[in-house]
């Protein structure tokens, strides 16, 4: 019974992929245990994996691939998919969309955007959310938000724009010392050729104007031309596809990057507040 609700609890991707390891181990006629064996893993750890009681890593993946993927590919593709099952529901079809980013633009106004987060800053942040999460839960969230910085080295090479709210440095996640490599990691970030940077001060309404006071945004720029603007507050994500809708938040967006300070007045207050740390 246990095992049956672990599956039934375990996300679609998870539960397609242990489906066909069990059919295609019981094919090869091996137990649980054999295959453990020629992969590495326990006979405990296959079993986990066939019940869905824990979604298989990408090296179990690869090992599968090797011992009962009959040279079709199907656990190496599915790596990708059991990858998504570890964001939130409200996440997974923009992360589809990130994947493919020519131009990938971001505002934030409360925290670092995740894509610039460190694994110790993202780990601070979402274990101590609210609600409160499962350990299990929260190392998966961390490992698939550090699992996207694979679009910093990507080829085609996309271009990556960040804006962050002036108090998003100000505001201390997890300790000072962790907000301070945080601060490096950014200053790291900024160093490469396909990431712009930018702050935007915390007396950017002096003139009375403040264009972002509509809270964050990130708007793609897919490899197919396409524009998508992703929101999202409260546990709600939304895409917004209509050209009419994208187009507001893009010129809203060039507002913003207006009224920013430049890259390097940006790069210089970031590095100020990792001084402060």
């Amino acid at each position: 019974m246990a095992r049956a609700e672990n599956k039934k609890a375990a996300p679609t991707a998870t539960r397609l992929a242990a489906d066909i390891a069990r059919i295609l181990r019981q094919h090869a006629k091996l137990t649980q245990e054999n295959l453990g064996k020629k992969i590495g893993y326990t006979g405990s750890a296959i079993s986990a994996m066939e019940t869905g009681a824990q979604p298989p890593s990408e090296e179990m993946l690869l090992g599968l691939e090797e011992v009962l993927g009959q040279g079709l590919g199907i656990f190496r593709e599915a790596v990708k998919y059991i990858q998504l099952d570890k964001y939130p529901r409200r996440f997974t079809d923009f992360a589809l969309l990130e994947q493919k980013a020519l131009i990938l633009s971001s505002y934030e106004t409360v925290v670092v955007d995740g894509l610039f987060q460190t694994e110790e800053y993202a780990h601070a942040l979402i274990s101590g959310g609210y609600p409160p999460l499962s350990n299990q839960r929260v190392e998966d969230l961390v490992e698939g938000r550090m699992a996207r910085k694979a679009l910093f080295d990507r080829e085609p090479t996309a271009l990556l724009e960040l804006i962050l709210d002036e108090s998003v440095l100000r505001r201390t996640i997890g300790s000072h010392e962790i907000m301070r490599r945080q601060m490096l990691h950014l200053i790291e970030c900024a160093q490469r050729r396909n990431v712009t940077l930018q702050v935007l001060p915390l007396d950017c309404g002096l003139r009375g104007e403040h264009a972002g006071d509509r809270g964050p945004m990130k708007l793609v720029e897919t490899l197919d031309h396409d524009r998508v603007v992703y929101l999202e507050i409260q546990d709600y994500g939304t895409l917004i596809t209509d050209p009419a809708e994208v187009s507001t938040r893009a010129q809203r967006y060039a507002k913003i990057r207006a009224q920013a300070l430049g890259p390097d007045a940006s790069l210089a207050l970031i590095e100020q507040s990792a001084g402060e740390k």
